[in-house]
This record gives C-alpha cells, structure tokens and sequence, in this order.
C-alpha cells in the first residue's frame, strides 16, 4: 500500500545517483539502483531498512542509508 509520499524511496535514489559523485550516500543509492532484488514500491523505512541489513553486502554503514533517508523524506 502506498503512503503519502510521491514518489518510493527506489524512484527517489533514482534522482539522486550519480557515478561521479562519491559521498557515500550518493554511492549507496547507485548500489541500490544496480540491485535487481531492491523493493521498487516500499516506501518502509524499516522494511527496507532490514532488507539492507540482512540480504546486502554493499551498504558499508547504515549511517548512510540514514542519511539517504533522511534526504528523502525532506524531498518528497
């Protein structure tokens, strides 16, 4: 079920990857882009949270999920 937010937090990385820029969150969110298993709809934070956590190698610190969280709830 979709929130009040307008766009998921997938097509929210999808404004905010970019291969040359290398500020972890900015990395993070091309790991999620390139990741054919990410959820394209949630919009959970703990749902997509524990999905990192346990089915991810590529997140180095969740610090980073958070702060591309963070961006996106102030974005969209």
């Amino acid at each position: 079920m979709r929130g009040m937010r307008s766009k998921s937090f997938y097509q929210f990385v999808q404004t905010v990857k970019n291969p040359y820029d290398l500020t972890p969150s900015v990395v993070l969110a091309g790991s999620i882009h390139d990741d054919i298993n990410f959820s394209k709809t949630s919009e959970d934070y703990h749902q997509i949270s524990s999905y990192l956590e346990d089915y991810t190698n590529y997140v180095k610190s969740m610090d980073d999920f958070d702060a591309l969280w963070q961006q996106y709830l102030e974005q969209t």
